[in-house]
């Protein structure tokens, strides 16, 4: 089992937890991968298009024998090797049938991770699994030539015998962030936030950008807040379908709101002090998001400690 510092911020939000060895070093050692998807203590997760399946009853079993899964109908010739856990080898494999609905449940995976049914390194795994399988579901084809591509490296990668291009998974680097101007903070909502919600800004990098770069632009088109000092706090892995959370604080240069995105509804201050009860859902007119998002954690942070220290000489504007 993998094992983390004592502030690994990240491991404690939603699907950051993934304690398998990945074994990346062997993907290509063929007898090995042959090895391990044919150990007895080998498991498998199930996906029916992106949701995650259960045998329903106690403990809402997440985690099928290779034969339960070829039962099911699981296409074992298309499981993908995640790694090696306390137990075993551990797989995700795709159902293309819909499950018996009388035994088994296809879940949302943000709805498990809300819900907390499943045990966190198993939700992480779960995140993991439906990234990838959500990628090979969607790239058969060469995007150089067009060719069909074939699943290499044990599932980490697709393969044009035609151009002979290798493929690899992608996943989109999304910049979340706190605006801070002493003791209060930016945030904004969109339309379809429940009533009273609002949560920290945030948008996809762009090519050429650093995480820094991306923090100020984002929050200058959303919010028309300049920003200097950046500091990071942590990061979420966010299978919808394959992006990777990279949560900032920021130190605010200026404070004369000017919204510049239509997306959003709403952008404003908060004081510090309202932010507890908003995460605790004890607040009379506003609320922020669930302890599943890492905007959550932000606040949580900004609400408890206060904001990192953000002034600083090589700070930029």
């Amino acid at each position: 089992m993998l094992t983390y510092p004592p502030r690994d911020h990240s491991a404690a939000i939603g699907f950051g937890d993934n304690r398998l060895d990945r074994m990346s070093e062997r993907r290509d050692d063929a007898p090995f991968i042959e090895s391990v998807r044919a150990d007895p203590a080998g498991r498998t997760m199930l996906f029916h298009d992106d949701q995650l399946v259960t045998q329903e009853g106690e403990g809402h079993g997440a985690l099928f024998t290779r034969d339960e899964a070829a039962a099911l109908g699981g296409d074992w010739d298309s499981a993908l090797f995640l790694g090696i856990g306390d137990d075993g080898p551990l797989f995700a494999t795709p159902l293309p049938a819909a499950p018996d609905e009388n035994r088994f449940i296809a879940h949302n995976l943000r709805a498990l991770a809300v819900d907390g049914r499943l045990p966190s390194p198993l939700l992480g795994a779960a995140a993991q699994g439906r990234s990838i399988l959500g990628w090979h579901a969607t790239h058969g084809f060469c995007a150089r030539c067009g060719a069909a591509t074939t699943a290499g490296q044990a599932g980490m990668r697709r393969d044009c015998s035609n151009c002979g291009t290798h493929h690899f998974p992608r996943t989109d680097p999304v910049v979340i962030m706190l605006a801070v101007d002493g003791e209060r903070c930016l945030l904004g909502r969109q339309a379809r936030f429940l009533p009273g919600m609002y949560s920290s800004l945030a948008g996809f990098m762009e090519p050429g950008e650093t995480i820094e770069a991306a923090v100020r632009r984002e929050i200058w088109e959303e919010a028309g807040i300049k920003t200097s000092r950046v500091v990071y706090h942590a990061s979420q892995p966010w299978p919808f379908p394959s992006s990777i959370m990279i949560g900032c604080f920021a130190q605010a240069t200026s404070t004369v709101i000017e919204p510049r995105d239509p997306e959003l509804e709403d952008v404003r201050w908060f004081d510090r002090a309202d932010i507890g009860p908003m995460l605790d859902r004890t607040h009379a007119t506003y609320g922020a998001p669930p302890a599943i998002a890492i905007a959550h954690h932000l606040l949580r942070a900004y609400a408890e400690h206060g904001a990192p220290v953000l002034d600083g000489a090589d700070a930029q504007g």
